[in-house]
């Protein structure tokens, strides 16, 4: 049962991660730093028609991470039941974990593949692309050692 349960929260914060590393990813170097869009390299948004396809396509992108988060929501609230026997490490390592999933994957698809964008698009492919698929490969480490982990401590502790 106490397996069942793991497997239904790391799904749900997986998911959840997923969405919120998206939504960081957007919010802050889309919108606040305004240093990429999802198709900067490819359609400058420094003129009228360039920002507005800009605008579309970070729109799509964060369509997909708000269905991310809400699917996460939904695998959580299914698993409610058995989440109390879970310890809040293995949520909180599996949240991490699907943030770094959304690093390694929308950078090297979206950075290295098609080269739709880079961190800091002014500069091109540079330093920070490498930093952001580091940061994805520490965080799903991370947050797999805390899924890991968790398995070891007694859920009675309330951790």
């Amino acid at each position: 049962m106490l397996a069942d349960a793991r497997a239904a929260v790391v799904r749900a914060g997986t998911a959840i991660g997923i969405g919120m590393g998206g939504f960081v990813d957007g919010i802050l170097f889309h919108q606040i730093l305004q240093i990429h869009n999802m198709l900067s390299a490819r359609i400058s948004p420094d003129t009228l028609v360039g920002a507005k396809v800009n605008m579309v396509w970070d729109g799509l992108f964060h369509a997909f991470v708000w269905s991310m988060t809400a699917l996460g929501v939904v695998l959580l609230w299914r698993a409610r039941s058995l989440a109390v026997a879970v310890p809040g490490r293995v949520f909180g390592g599996a949240l991490l974990m699907g943030w770094g999933l959304f690093n390694l994957v929308e950078g090297v698809i979206d950075h290295h593949l098609l080269g739709l964008h880079h961190v800091v698009e002014r500069m091109g492919p540079s330093v920070w692309d490498w930093v952001f698929l580091a940061s994805g490969v520490a965080f799903a480490a991370t947050g797999w050692m805390l899924t890991r982990d968790g398995e070891a401590a007694q859920p009675s502790r309330g951790r």
